[in-house]
């Protein structure tokens, strides 16, 4: 008994332990982030510590700069594009391959979701050189097609994962019920799978609306991303705006990191057995 007792003891102290050193190394990785929250709201003209004051005044030239809202609008712009797109494609494709049997599945999927293993500047350089021969750098469509590419893998993945769990007796009843292919996939495959492809969309914004590197290669002044518009000013002129500007996309990006999470907390939900949409 007494040693069982100091097996448990150890044991929660082991667990102790690993909690308290992954929330040390997660706050090591994540305070350097959140120094840009109290840096936005200075009074002053340089990025210094202590704040000489506060103030809202970097946010009010982020809201009414031409140049900073036109980054903002380009950003939202190419990434409901994007997304809308990659979308769409991406769970064609997921449902094109998920039950299919042939011996190139492997290589397509691979071929598919290359985009995530392959270095993005390996991505930028050659869109670059292949939209140049084309005539799409400094173009919206070349912007958004190579974004395309980007977010397509997390849509592909995403649906795929959540197909896994997709009974096929679902479709073949509705389509023995007379229903055709279209209706099918409209009123049963798509409503289940819904919660996937929703992540998979949140997933494609965010990869298009946080993207730089690309935008550094691709796009000109008229096309300039808010991420790069971030990085232009950093280079060229530093500005408190620059900490307004990041405080926004960061937020825009948690906001749908928890939309995501939270999907993806339903869609478990739905998978146990007696699951409800409430």
């Amino acid at each position: 008994m007494r040693s069982t007792s100091s097996t448990t003891l150890t044991e929660r102290l082991a667990l102790g332990g690993a909690r308290v050193f992954a929330f040390a190394v997660l706050a090591f990785l994540v305070a350097p982030i959140f120094v840009v929250f109290p840096l936005s709201f200075t009074a002053g003209q340089l990025l210094v510590f202590p704040l000489p004051g506060w103030s809202l005044q970097w946010y009010r030239e982020f809201f009414t700069s031409p140049l900073w809202t036109g980054a903002l609008l380009n950003s939202l712009f190419v990434g409901i594009v994007t997304t809308i797109a990659a979308t769409v494609l991406g769970t064609m494709a997921a449902l094109g391959l998920h039950g299919a049997r042939f011996r190139l599945k492997p290589f397509i999927m691979a071929l598919l979701v290359t985009p995530i293993a392959v270095p993005v500047v390996i991505i930028a350089v050659s869109a670059f050189y292949f939209f140049a021969a084309v005539n799409l750098v400094g173009t919206y469509i070349g912007l958004i097609l190579a974004h395309i590419a980007l977010a397509l893998p997390f849509v592909v993945i995403t649906v795929s994962a959540t197909l896994q769990g997709f009974d096929p007796n679902l479709p073949r009843a509705a389509a023995s019920l007379g229903a055709s292919p279209l209706r099918t996939l409209r009123t049963v495959t798509l409503p289940i799978i819904a919660p996937g492809v929703a992540s998979g969309s949140v997933f494609a914004f965010v990869t298009s609306f946080d993207e730089l590197v690309i935008a550094l290669f691709i796009t000109s002044p008229q096309q300039r991303t808010l991420p790069r518009q971030i990085f232009s000013g950093v280079s060229e002129n530093i500005s408190p705006t620059i900490t307004a500007a990041a405080v926004v996309l960061l937020m825009v990006s948690v906001v749908l990191m928890l939309v995501m999470e939270w999907l993806r907390a339903r869609s478990e939900r739905m998978r146990r057995p007696g699951g409800t949409d409430q």
